[in-house]
């Protein structure tokens, strides 16, 4: 299961290895038809990858801070600082093709 983030969790979890985060909303179309993708994908890449969720409307700081105008947004971590993002719906091939690029 993807991994919930806040303010209180999300700098120590982020800081280590490879991290996706899907910055989404409930009211958001496109997130609720991305949210088995990101499900499916915490599944698969246990123990290479972790796969967290913050949502934007509970956690305004996190999104002003990675400038998360548009949603979903997914940001790709690499020991603490943004490597990739994606915004929109993405198919979860072309997510895991982004993932795959920044695994050690």
């Amino acid at each position: 299961m993807a991994k919930i983030l806040g303010k209180d969790n999300f700098d120590k979890t982020i800081s280590n290895g490879t991290v996706l985060v899907d910055f989404w909303a409930t009211w958001c179309g496109p997130c609720k038809m991305l949210a088995p993708t990101i499900e499916e994908l915490a599944k698969d890449y246990e123990g290479k990858a972790q796969i967290c969720k913050v949502d934007v409307d509970e956690n305004p700081d996190l999104a002003q801070r990675f400038g998360i105008y548009s949603i979903p947004t997914m940001i790709i971590f690499k020991d603490g600082a943004p490597v990739d993002k994606m915004t929109g719906f993405r198919v979860k091939s072309q997510i895991e093709e982004v993932i795959n690029k920044h695994l050690n």
